[in-house]
């Protein structure tokens, strides 16, 4: 069954929820509880302008979405966004017509949360990449929720009503992604961007490569490694996140990043295994207020398929973790 796009009911007085001080883009990275007092209809800071939509991100079916979800959230699989062999995204007709689909356009509000943070992020960065200019993310994501003993719903996702036209020009922020030929561009001109290597110290120095699916062991030549979590686990973005999965204040991260080289002012393209984590390093980058900045969603995966599995054992000063690094995981 449709169902209509999600709109602010009647402001009832309330505290406003806490939003993070030290990031430009702080209505971008809501919380559980501005999520939940959105959800009731309470007046507080940074209510969408206008109507708004909710989807939880996961990949594959929606079992666990079936048995436990965030009330009124529609489903977005992360497979219908991107496609093999390299897990890249949809051609941007076939994006578009998606988007359309869900009801998402342009001047949409769009919230996302997810059981796995990184999914939410593929989803959040594409989006951006499209056009749309209100995207949201849950900090802690679905987790968050169940700490603060959130309500739940069962059964069906809901669905919004699709869009006829996006309203302008798509994709609007093309400088988001950049493809192989890009990344092959600044390996060979390193002048032109940073390479930023969002994985685990043992990926990246070759002692893994951290899927079952991928080969090669190393990293592309000239990367910076801007850090990711625990040894070869790529789900895991611990470097950027408290325990509990929310996002580390802001200084943190510039500090690490400035370690490896990587500025608020310098052009970077982050990259991880197959699009995930780069896209959350990604979408924390924007938030910060970086600027000149993309995801290689086909990363490793797709750069170690075209011959080249050059490993960075001789890892350069700027990239040595400043604390031991994880145990070395066996090969999947």
């Amino acid at each position: 069954m449709n169902h209509t796009l999600l709109r602010p009911s009647p402001p009832r007085p309330s505290h406003d929820a806490q939003f993070r001080s030290d990031l430009p883009r702080w209505r971008q990275l809501v919380t559980a509880d501005w999520l939940a007092r959105l959800l009731a209809g309470e007046r507080l800071q940074a209510v969408p302008a206008g109507p708004w939509c909710l989807f939880e991100v996961g990949s594959g079916a929606p079992v666990e979405f079936l048995r436990a979800h965030i009330p009124g959230a529609a489903y977005l699989n992360t497979e219908q966004l991107e496609r093999g062999p390299y897990w890249n995204k949809l051609p941007d007709a076939e994006l578009l017509s998606l988007l359309l689909s869900l009801g998402i356009r342009h001047d949409s509000t769009v919230i996302l949360y997810g059981r796995n943070s990184c999914a939410a992020a593929r989803a959040a960065h594409l989006l951006l990449y499209a056009g749309v200019s209100d995207v949201r993310l849950l900090d802690g994501g679905y987790a968050a929720w169940q700490r603060r003993a959130g309500p739940t719903a069962a059964g069906a996702p809901i669905r919004y009503p699709p869009q006829a036209d996006f309203g302008r020009k798509f994709p609007a922020c093309p400088q988001y992604l950049s493809d192989l030929a890009r990344v092959q561009a600044v390996v060979r001109q390193p002048s032109l961007a940073k390479l930023v290597s969002i994985r685990s110290w043992d990926e990246h120095i070759g002692l893994c490569s951290g899927y079952s699916y991928i080969e090669a062991k190393g990293d592309i030549p000239g990367a910076r490694w801007g850090r990711a979590g625990s040894s070869c686990d790529v789900n895991s973005m611990s470097a950027y996140q408290h325990a509990d999965g929310t996002l580390l204040p802001a200084a943190e991260i510039r500090r690490f990043w400035a370690e490896a080289g990587v500025s608020a002012d310098s052009p970077s393209i982050f990259y991880c295994g197959t699009g995930w984590r780069a896209s959350l390093a990604f979408f924390y980058a924007w938030l910060m207020g970086y600027k000149q900045i993309s995801v290689f969603d086909g990363g490793w995966l797709e750069w170690s398929s075209q011959g080249s599995t050059d490993s960075v054992l001789d890892a350069s000063p700027w990239s040595a973790p400043t604390k031991q690094a994880d145990a070395p995981c066996d090969t999947p």
